[in-house]
C-alpha cells in the first residue's frame, strides 16, 4: 500500500513542477504574434493599466510579483457595495462574514481566525490608506470615496506585517484634486433601502484642496417577525470623510484625513430550526439533527430584548511626505477610536422565554499607529526602510443572557433539579399567597477582558535590478509584539431576583421545611469551567511578548516587455495572544511560509491580460477558538492546528471590442490539517480543512454609445464558490451535513446584474440593478449554543434577491 506522506510527497512535486512551466509556457505563447489582417479586425480600445501600491511603491499591477487582485470603484458600483461584506463573491478564495458588522471575520486562502475576542488577532490584515485598522469592530466600515481594493493573497509579514499570514487588504481612498468637482447619488431598493452618497471636492489655492464625503444607509431587511410584525434585520447607519491636502514647498506635502461612522440597528436574526411542543413542554434531547427545519421555509420569531448593533467609529490619518536628494521620508500617523455594542443577539431563535438565551458583546477600542518610511531608487536598486509603532487599548465585556424561566430547563435537562428550580418554589409561594414569584427575571453571566498592545518593527525590502530583465528582491520585518491581558468573571448577576430572595429571606421562607437554603440559588450555568470556576471574583492578569521576523525572497523574469515570470518565497505570521473565554488561556505566535511561482502577461494587440500563479503554504500553530459540544455546558476552548495547501490562482481581462469588457478570476485550493487532533480527541491529519477546492468570479459589461444622447452599459457578475470539503468533524462544528433540509455547506452561487445610462456630458445617470437575480439563499452558520441545554437550535441564512433604482449628477 502507498503511505499517505508519499501520495502527498508526490501530488506536490506535480504541483510544483507544473506551476514553474507556467513562466516557460507563457513565453512560448509571447512568440505567437496576431496577422495584420487580425489588427485590423479588432476594433477594441487598449486596455487599462492599473498601478497599485502593494510593494509599498508605485507599480503597475503586471509588474508586482504578487498574486493581487484588484477591485476596481466601478465593480464597487456594479454590485451596489456598501463594504467589504459585498465584493468576497467577487475576488476567489476571499470569505468575509459581515453578519455582524460589529465582530466581522476574514478568511484568505483557506485560512482565516474564528474568535470574536480581544486577546486574539486576524490573519488577513485590512489597512487603509497604508494605516492597519487593527481588529474587531473597527474593521468593517462602509466605504466613503474608495478608488480601489487591492487583495493581496498569501503572507505578506515583510511589506505589512503583523496579522498578514493569510494576506492583506488595502483599501486606498481618493485624495483631494485641483479641480472643483462633486457628485450625489441616491439609491432606492427593496425592503425599504434608502442609500444617499454625497461628495466635494473644493481646491483652495494653487497648491491646497479639500475634499468632503457623506453617506446615509436605511434599509427595513428582509426578515419579519411572525408574532409582532417587527423588522428584524433593518439598517441604518451614516458616515462621513473630510480630507485635506497641502504643498508646502516642492519637496513636502501634507494630507489629513478624518473618518466618522455611526451604526444602530437591531442586531442580527435568527431563525428557529427545532419544532417546538405546546408550552409547557421542552424540546427532547439529544436533539434530532436529521428533523431540523427549513429556516428559508418557516416563519420567524425573537424575542430578544432591547436587541442592538452599534458602533461609533472615529479615525483620523496624518500623512507627510518630504523629498531628499536620495530620496524620501514619509510619516504617518493614525489613531483610531471606537466603541461598539452587539446586544442581545438572538441564540434560540425561538419567542419562548422558558426556552431563551441570547448573547452580547460590548467592546471599546484606542489605537495609535506611526510609521517612518525612508524610499530611494538607483539604476540598480529600489529600495523601502522604515520603523513602525503600534498601541492597541481595547476593553471587552462578553455577556449570555437568560430567563429564571430558561434556568429551570437547563436544570432539568441536566438532571440537577428534576422539576427545575425557582418554577416550583413560585408555584409554593402562590399556594401560600405570597406575592412574590422567581420566574421571569433576568440572569446574566459575564466576561470582563482588558488588553493593552504594543508592536515594534523595523523593515527594508531592495529590489535589484541585475540586469534589463532579471530583479532579484529581499526583504525582512523584525516585529516585537508585547501584551498585556486580564480576565475578570464575576457571580451571576440577577438584580430583581436578588431583591425577590431578599424578601423572601425577611419573611423567613427559606427556614420551612422542603425549602432550598438561600445560598442553592445563588449559581453559574454559562462560564463554569474550571478556571472559571475556582476565580470567580477575582481578576487574573498576564503578560507576555513574542518576536518575529519575516524574509521575503523574490525573483521575477520579464521575457520580454509583456511578459514576466516569478517566484517567491515568504513568511507570515499572526502574534500570539490569549483565549479571552477561558482564564489563562493563551498561544503562540502563528507562523506560515509560502512558496509561489506565476506569470503576469500581457498581450496588447489582443487587448487581454492574464495572470496565473500557483502557491504551496505550510501553515504552523494555528489557533482557533472553538464551542466544545461535548461538555454538559458549551464552552469555548482553544483548538491548535497545523495546515498544508497547494493551489492556483488565475485572472484574466479582456477588452474584446470597443464597447464589450470580459473579465474572469479563479482559484483551486487543496486545503489540509498537516497536524490535527480536536478537543474530542478526533485525529484529522491529512483530511480536508473544510475550505471548497473552486471559487470563480466572471464579469461581462457592454457600452452601447448613443452620440449625443450619451451611453448605456450593461453589466453582469457571477460568483461561484465550491461546496464545502467535509471532515471528521464538520458535524460536530455544522460546516456539512446533520441535515437534509439545510444543505451546509453547499456549493454557492450569486449574479448581480445592473443597466445605467450616463448623459453626454457625464453630469447625470440612473440605473437599475438587481443583486442574487436567482434569488439563492444558503445557511450560513448555526447557533448552538443552547442546543445540549434547551435543545433549541438557530438559524442564519444569506440574503435574498435585492433591487433597485439609483440616480446620480456629478460636476
Amino acid at each position: 500500500m502507498t503511505s499517505k506522506p508519499k501520495i502527498l510527497a508526490v501530488s506536490l512535486r506535480r504541483a510544483l513542477a507544473g506551476a514553474c512551466l507556467l513562466p516557460l509556457a507563457a513565453a512560448a505563447w509571447a512568440q505567437q504574434q496576431p496577422s495584420a489582417t487580425q489588427t485590423q479586425q479588432n476594433e477594441a480600445v487598449t486596455l487599462d493599466r492599473i498601478v497599485v501600491t502593494a510593494q509599498s511603491r508605485e507599480q503597475e499591477l503586471q509588474d508586482v510579483p504578487i498574486a493581487l487582485q484588484v477591485v476596481t470603484d466601478q465593480l464597487l458600483g456594479d454590485v451596489a457595495a456598501e463594504d467589504l461584506g459585498d465584493i468576497d463573491s467577487f475576488v476567489p478564495g476571499l470569505v468575509v462574514d459581515s453578519n455582524q458588522p460589529t465582530q466581522p471575520s476574514f478568511t484568505l486562502r483557506g485560512i482565516s481566525t474564528d474568535d470574536f475576542g480581544i486577546g486574539t488577532d486576524p490573519a488577513v490584515g485590512v489597512y487603509v490608506d497604508g494605516v492597519y485598522a487593527g481588529r474587531g469592530g473597527g474593521v468593517l466600515l462602509p466605504f466613503t470615496d474608495v478608488e480601489r481594493i487591492e487583495v493581496l493573497k498569501g503572507p505578506q509579514g515583510t511589506l505589512f506585517g503583523r496579522n498578514t499570514a493569510a494576506g492583506a487588504i488595502s483599501i486606498i481612498t481618493r485624495k483631494p484634486g485641483d479641480e472643483l468637482e462633486g457628485r450625489a447619488k441616491v439609491r432606492l431598493g427593496k425592503y425599504g433601502k434608502a442609500y444617499v452618497e454625497g461628495m466635494l471636492n473644493v481646491p483652495a489655492g494653487e497648491d491646497s484642496a479639500f475634499r468632503f464625503n457623506a453617506l446615509a444607509n436605511h434599509g427595513n431587511g428582509w426578515v419579519r417577525d411572525a408574532i409582532t410584525g417587527q423588522d428584524l434585520k433593518p439598517e441604518d447607519n451614516w458616515a462621513t470623510r473630510a480630507a485635506f491636502r497641502t504643498r508646502f514647498s516642492d519637496a513636502t506635502s501634507l494630507f489629513v484625513s478624518w473618518d466618522h461612522e455611526k451604526l444602530d440597528q437591531r442586531a442580527q436574526v435568527t431563525t428557529g430550526i427545532v419544532a417546538l411542543p405546546p408550552y409547557p413542554l421542552t424540546p427532547s434531547l439529544p436533539v434530532d439533527e436529521a428533523a431540523y427545519l427549513d429556516p428559508r421555509k418557516i416563519p420567524t420569531a425573537n424575542d430578544a430584548e432591547d436587541s442592538r448593533e452599534y458602533r461609533r467609529f472615529d479615525g483620523v490619518t496624518l500623512i507627510v511626505d518630504h523629498a531628499f536628494d536620495w530620496g524620501s521620508l514619509t510619516s504617518t500617523t493614525s489613531w483610531r477610536d471606537y466603541d461598539s455594542e452587539n446586544r442581545a443577539v438572538d441564540e434560540d431563535g425561538t419567542a419562548r422565554r422558558d426556552l431563551y438565551v441570547d448573547s452580547t458583546n460590548t467592546e471599546s477600542n484606542h489605537s495609535l499607529y506611526q510609521e517612518f518610511k525612508f524610499a530611494g531608487s538607483t539604476d540598480k536598486l529600489d529600495w523601502v526602510a522604515g520603523a513602525s509603532f503600534f498601541q492597541e487599548k481595547a476593553k471587552q465585556t462578553s455577556e449570555v443572557n437568560t430567563f429564571t424561566d430558561a434556568v429551570d430547563t437547563i436544570l432539568k435537562n441536566l438532571g440537577a433539579a428534576p422539576d427545575g428550580l425557582f418554577g416550583p418554589v413560585s408555584d409554593q409561594l402562590a399556594m401560600l399567597g405570597v406575592p412574590i414569584s422567581l420566574r421571569g427575571h433576568r440572569w446574566n453571566e459575564a466576561f470582563r477582558n482588558n488588553l493593552d498592545t504594543k508592536a515594534y518593527a523595523v523593515y527594508g525590502d531592495v529590489i535589484w535590478h541585475v540586469t534589463d530583465k532579471f530583479n532579484l528582491t529581499v526583504g525582512g520585518r523584525f516585529t516585537r509584539d508585547e501584551k498585556k491581558f486580564t480576565w475578570f468573571n464575576s457571580l451571576r448577576n440577577a438584580p430583581t431576583l436578588d431583591l425577590a430572595l431578599d424578601q423572601l429571606a425577611a419573611l423567613g421562607f427559606f427556614g420551612f421545611p422542603g425549602v432550598p437554603p438561600r445560598e442553592q440559588f445563588v449559581f453559574d450555568v454559562a462560564f463554569i469551567d474550571p478556571p472559571a470556576m475556582l476565580n470567580k471574583g477575582k481578576t487574573n492578569r498576564t503578560s507576555k511578548s513574542w518576536s518575529d521576523f519575516s524574509p521575503r525572497l523574490v525573483a521575477d523574469y520579464h521575457f520580454d516587455d509583456n511578459t514576466m515570470g516569478f517566484a517567491s518565497l515568504a513568511k507570515g505570521y499572526k502574534a500570539g495572544g490569549f483565549n479571552a473565554l477561558q482564564i489563562g488561556s493563551e498561544f503562540e505566535n502563528e507562523e506560515v511560509w509560502n512558496f509561489e511561482t506565476g506569470i503576469k502577461k500581457a498581450l496588447p494587440d489582443y487587448n487581454l491580460s492574464f495572470n496565473a500563479s500557483a502557491f504551496y503554504y505550510v501553515y504552523d500553530n494555528r489557533q482557533a477558538v472553538v464551542l466544545d459540544m461535548t461538555t454538559d455546558i458549551p464552552r469555548f476552548v482553544v483548538d491548535t492546528s497545523d495546515l498544508e495547501a497547494w493551489g492556483v490562482d488565475f485572472d484574466a481581462r479582456w477588452q474584446a471590442t470597443k464597447g464589450l469588457g470580459l473579465d474572469f478570476n479563479a482559484e483551486y485550493i487543496d486545503a489540509t490539517y498537516k497536524e490535527y487532533t480536536n478537543a474530542q480527541g478526533v485525529d484529522l491529519d491529512g483530511q480536508p480543512t473544510g475550505t471548497p477546492h473552486w471559487s470563480f468570479a466572471a464579469g461581462l459589461d457592454y457600452v452601447w454609445d448613443l452620440g449625443e444622447h450619451g451611453d448605456l452599459r450593461f453589466v453582469v457578475r457571477h460568483a461561484y464558490r465550491g461546496k464545502t470539503r467535509c471532515n471528521a468533524e464538520s458535524q460536530s462544528q455544522n460546516a456539512c451535513g446533520i441535515s437534509p433540509a439545510l444543505d451546509l455547506g453547499e456549493a454557492q452561487n450569486v449574479t448581480d446584474a445592473r443597466i445605467a445610462w450616463n448623459s453626454a456630458q457625464g453630469h447625470w445617470s440612473w440605473a437599475i440593478y438587481g443583486n442574487n437575480l436567482g434569488d439563492n439563499q444558503y445557511i450560513n452558520s448555526l447557533g448552538t449554543y443552547g442546543k445540549t441545554v434547551l435543545g433549541t437550535v438557530g438559524a442564519r441564512v444569506t440574503e435574498p434577491r435585492t433591487y433597485g433604482v439609483e440616480v446620480g449628477f456629478k460636476f
